[in-house]
């Protein structure tokens, strides 16, 4: 999909949803990105319309990418749903669920394939999540089946406060790299894991 936002333009939404929650505006759990957005401007280059983009429970810039109006995304954020974002008109969903939008993406893919359809899934997951059992089952499924499916892996080395290779070494990128579903690419996180890291009390 071409778009003509710019890393900039995605950073600003971000940053008026920090404040948005700083100012309780919003009263329940964000998750904010920063840092990565010239690599999904360039994934989502591969992204048509019609495709389906299954994301995780920090999908704002996903959304913004798909197509969702800016104003659309941010009064959903404001009805609370920052985590669990969905637009049908779109075809973009997420899940507050670690790894829980792995099998949902490789359902879908296998619909499309049963059907014969031209579409193909998106399915965008961190670097912890990737190695969760529910998700290596879904990406061993849609290799077996041969699904129309991406599983977009985005290590930015931490699963909340842990360091990624602590517990895993370098198997992520490996793993990730090895498999025909997978693209795999590393950032670093320009904002806390959850929240705007300091206690805002409503």
């Amino acid at each position: 999909m071409e778009t003509n936002l710019t890393p900039d333009d995605l950073r600003a939404f971000e940053l008026k949803i920090f404040e948005l929650f700083k100012n309780k505006k919003i009263s329940s759990p964000v998750h904010l990105r920063g840092g990565n957005e010239s690599q999904l401007i360039e994934i989502f280059k591969d992204i048509n319309e019609d495709d389906y983009c299954i994301c995780t429970w920090a999908s704002h810039i996903e959304c913004l990418l798909k197509g969702v109006p800016s104003r659309i995304l941010e009064a959903a954020i404001l009805r609370n749903k920052s985590i669990c974002l969905a637009f049908k008109d779109y075809n973009i969903l997420s899940s507050a669920i670690v790894g829980g939008n792995g099998p949902i993406a490789t359902g879908i893919a296998q619909g499309i394939k049963w059907r014969g359809a031209e579409q193909h899934v998106w399915c965008f997951v961190g670097d912890m999540s990737f190695y969760t059992g529910i998700m290596q089952e879904s990406i061993r499924y849609a290799e077996v089946c041969d699904l129309p499916i991406t599983f977009v892996v985005a290590d930015n080395g931490v699963s909340v406060l842990t360091p990624t290779k602590t517990c895993w070494g370098d198997k992520i990128q490996k793993l990730a790299e090895k498999s025909s579903k997978c693209i795999y690419y590393s950032y670093i996180n320009e904002f806390p894991h959850a929240g705007i890291g300091e206690s805002v009390l409503f």
